[in-house]
């Protein structure tokens, strides 16, 4: 039976869409070796739980363990407590502990890649000077890497808010950066993520900020197994890939542009970590089995598709990706409602979450389309959308 459902257009008027056949993905037998990719994950809410805006995280742990479990599956990496996940968006530090903990048992029990951020966000908004970010920091970094996980070390809303300049920062990181016990991940997130960032490592001006990004960088490659850089500039991508030292990998986070940077221009390639990844896990899978086999077209093949549906969930104010994420998630079947921590859910209009619903049916990522069909249809109904 070919599913099929009412959307609403921009106009008023209402189309009867039918749904494409899904795809069936192969699940592949090892993780790709040709890349190393991550699929920066969301949390799924307790549906019962007191998940206002201001109020505690409540999660529903099988759900959240659940989508982790699926995203092994495919091969592909879990990037865990990031931004995806809500952090300074809805999920404290009680919740995050808890998550990363959780998350690292099941990889070890699996085998499946993880890393996890550590930030400051359990330390107040406003703190008094700079040697108490360098204590947040130092409280996370140590936590995440007890847990056994790879640390992301991300950026800070109280550092952005301190630094008087490039040296502010370069005197934190080089604080942590000189005690990790292992190699970590450097995280630069654009104001277009978080405006509270705006500004970061010293300057508004991206050439300066790579300037001493990659003085850091370079002071301690050897602590540095790579840089996720969400900046949603390919070509300066592509270009901080020349700078940096050739042991440091560069993981995407350009949920725009990431099947070229992937790819790759010949002589050097980007690496993923990457919130659009947990929503096309699957074609994200297959497309890096082909780039295994050597076979760049067919790679661009896959993911080119689902390129206009991570633009449409990334689009302005991108902050509320998340919110795509979840809802992509409750259609495919990994949350029995389409609630988020914080209230999050409203963070997306209908029409923006109804795009969703098309573009992710084009790129084939609806799993079972009758399911997503029903749901879509219960989402309208209560919004209004659709009687």
């Amino acid at each position: 039976m070919t599913a099929a459902v009412s959307l609403p257009r921009d106009d008023g008027t209402i189309e009867r869409l039918v749904l494409r056949e899904p795809v069936r993905w192969q699940r592949p037998e090892t993780a790709p070796d040709s890349r190393i990719a991550y699929a920066a994950v969301h949390v799924v809410a307790d549906p019962l739980g007191h998940n206002a805006p201001g109020l505690p995280a409540r999660l529903d742990w099988e759900a959240t363990m659940s989508v982790r479990r699926d995203l092994w599956s495919w091969g592909l990496g879990v990037a865990e407590a990031m931004d995806t996940a809500q952090r300074g968006m809805g999920l404290d530090w009680t919740a995050t502990r808890e998550l990363v903990r959780r998350t690292a048992a099941e990889a070890r029990a699996c085998g499946g890649r993880v890393v996890a951020g550590a930030a400051t966000d359990q330390a107040p908004p406003v703190l008094n000077g700079l040697p108490e970010v360098v204590a947040a920091y130092e409280e996370q970094v140590a936590f995440v890497e007890g847990t056994g996980a790879t640390a992301v070390i991300m950026a800070s809303r109280q550092l952005a808010a301190l630094a008087a300049g490039p040296d502010d920062y370069l005197g934190v990181y080089d604080r942590i950066l000189s005690q990790v016990a292992a190699p970590v991940v450097l995280h630069w997130l654009g104001d277009m993520f978080d405006p509270a960032l705006t500004g970061y490592w010293g300057s508004t001006d991206l050439d300066a900020a790579t300037k001493t990004f990659v003085t850091l960088v370079h002071a301690h490659a050897s602590v540095v197994d790579g840089v996720k850089v969400s900046l949603l500039d390919a070509e300066r991508e592509a270009r901080l890939r020349e700078l940096l030292p050739p042991t440091v990998r560069v993981y995407t986070g350009d949920d725009f542009n990431y099947p070229e940077l992937i790819l790759g221009d010949g002589e050097r390639f980007s690496h993923a970590l990457l919130g659009a990844f947990s929503a096309i896990a699957p074609a994200a899978s297959a497309a890096l089995q082909r780039l295994d086999q050597g076979d760049d077209e067919g790679f661009l093949e896959i993911l080119r598709p689902t390129v206009p549906l991570s633009r449409h969930v990334f689009s302005t104010p991108t902050q509320y990706y998340k919110t795509g994420i979840a809802f992509l998630a409750w259609l495919n079947g990994f949350q029995p409602g389409f609630t988020m921590v914080g209230g999050l859910q409203s963070g997306r209009s209908v029409r923006h979450l109804t795009q969703t619903f098309r573009l992710a049916d084009a790129a084939g990522l609806l799993r079972d389309p009758e399911l997503a069909a029903r749901r879509m249809e219960r989402y309208l109904s209560v919004a209004g959308a659709v009687a």
